[in-house]
């Protein structure tokens, strides 16, 4: 347990609704041994959290990138662990909204990219877009918000249908416009300089509570760094499925 801050939206019994912070590794792993998500939730929980992910992973139902920030819940109990990873896998009633900048501009404005997602062909910490059978499927729904022409950017809304490793990132680097920010996927830019991180933020998250079936929805606050994209729109309503 580490006493580091945390964003919490929502915390009963049974789970923990947060707000990521970008640049915190969600668990220990090599490289990050501790200072991590899990380290702050046992101390804030008082290491009551559900032990099906095992030692390193307690309570972790799913994870972000280190880099990206927003909407993670955590598992206090071992039925709400269970709820959850069911509804993660089953998709049918766990909806997960991005906002993402790109680094060019999608085209067309509105569209679904269905793709095999699988690891680098060459470079094993990459993934990639690959042929089937190879790979898992990955669905990602993509709506451009907002553009700037000056720095030939995109402000994208993204509805994840399954979860695959870096989906979002792949994806829209498949699509020519990969996120500004990123190490992996994109190329240095003007833009990535001035907003310094993954322009990746897990800003919504919908699902039917594992004890008492009563219907959530959070929302991660904007960061500071997407005002410039997201302070001449309206964010869609939180009431539209």
């Amino acid at each position: 347990p580490q006493d580091i801050p945390l964003d919490i939206l929502f915390e009963d019994n049974d789970l923990v609704v947060l707000s990521k912070a970008p640049g915190m590794v969600v668990h220990p792993a090599p490289g990050n041994p501790d200072g991590t998500l899990v380290n702050a939730l046992l101390h804030h929980c008082k290491g009551k959290l559900s032990g099906i992910g095992g030692v390193e992973r307690p309570g972790i139902v799913h994870r972000l990138d280190k880099d990206t920030s927003g909407c993670l819940v955590v598992a206090k109990s071992d039925a709400a662990h269970q709820s959850l990873v069911t509804q993660f896998s089953e998709r049918s009633t766990m909806e997960k909204l991005y906002l993402a900048v790109t680094q060019g501009i999608p085209k067309p404005e509105k569209d679904t990219v269905f793709t095999h997602i699988g690891r680098h062909p060459v470079n094993r910490q990459k993934m990639a877009v690959v042929n089937p059978p190879g790979g898992k499927t990955a669905i990602t729904d993509y709506e451009i918000l907002a553009t700037d022409a000056a720095t030939l950017t995109a402000l994208v809304l993204c509805h994840l249908h399954t979860g695959r490793t870096h989906q979002i990132r792949v994806h829209m680097h498949h699509k020519g416009a990969p996120l500004v920010g990123d190490p992996i996927y994109g190329k240095p830019s003007k833009t990535s300089e001035l907003t310094g991180r993954l322009m990746l933020h897990a800003w919504r998250l919908s699902f039917n509570h594992p004890i008492t079936g009563k219907r959530h929805s959070f929302e991660a606050p904007v960061p500071e760094e997407f005002r410039h994209w997201t302070s001449t729109i309206i964010l869609p309503d939180k009431r539209q499925p």
